[in-house]
């Protein structure tokens, strides 16, 4: 078994904490709870219209990097573009629908299990911890409050307050500043493959793949120096 890195990067959302697994949930809860105030538009079509929208806003990179610090402007403009395809004319639903279901997102977000746990063993190993996290400042710090993640973590790196994020190397490079390590003696993990992985693996980091979803490689470009399905997986076999 070979030792571990003087350093580990490591991403926030849906790698340490549970963020999206229940956004169709979430999503479900919130239309049937308004759903006495659609006016005759059934809550199978408000869902498809916004599943529809929300893909059609987040699939543009340039939307997506100004829109993840802002989340409840955006889910209001994407409620806002749903209600008009189906005829909706109502800002304060979408307003209070919008969030509705931000309030079930906070509420339902987790720990994976064993998070602590492996923190702490990195930790006793002598390992540093950096943690890299896109998104607006407020949002992930309440997160990270709330989980009790920062005494863990030397460094963390929140986009919203860096003014950069990942894939952008200012962040990684960062990181490997405030440690003083060499790309070579650190490793990435997180469970976006490009952001998370393979971006700070062109910089010469070690990059691990957490696929949560259990989507596998086929079809991806790039491939991880390892794949979990779990960031837990790290301390049993180190690689």
């Amino acid at each position: 078994m070979e030792a571990f890195p003087r350093a580990i990067l490591i991403d926030l959302d849906d790698t340490l904490v549970d963020d999206s697994s229940n956004v169709d949930a979430c999503w479900d809860d919130a239309c049937a709870a308004v759903a006495p105030r659609l006016r005759g538009v059934g809550v199978d079509r408000l869902r498809a219209a916004i599943d529809r929208r929300a893909s059609w806003y987040w699939s543009d990179p340039k939307r997506h990097r100004t829109g993840r610090l802002d989340l409840r402007a955006v889910r209001r403009h994407i409620l806002e573009l749903a209600f008009a395809e189906l005829g909706i004319d109502d800002s304060g639903l979408a307003r209070d629908l919008a969030e509705m279901y931000r309030q079930l997102r906070e509420e339902r977000a987790q720990m994976f299990p064993g998070v602590i746990d492996t923190l702490d063993r990195l930790r006793a190993q002598g390992v540093r911890l950096g943690m890299m996290t896109n998104g607006a400042a407020d949002a992930q710090r309440a997160k990270i409050e709330r989980f009790g993640l920062a005494a863990y973590f030397d460094h963390i790196i929140i986009e919203g307050e860096f003014g950069a994020g990942k894939p952008d190397r200012r962040v990684f490079e960062a990181l490997l500043s405030a440690f003083d390590v060499a790309p070579g003696d650190a490793w990435a993990i997180g469970d976006h493959l490009e952001f998370d992985v393979l971006a700070p693996m062109r910089l010469g980091l070690h990059g691990i793949w957490v696929d949560v979803r259990n989507a596998g490689l086929d079809g991806r470009p790039g491939r991880p120096h390892r794949v979990v399905s779990a960031f837990t997986e790290i301390v049993e076999t180190p690689v």
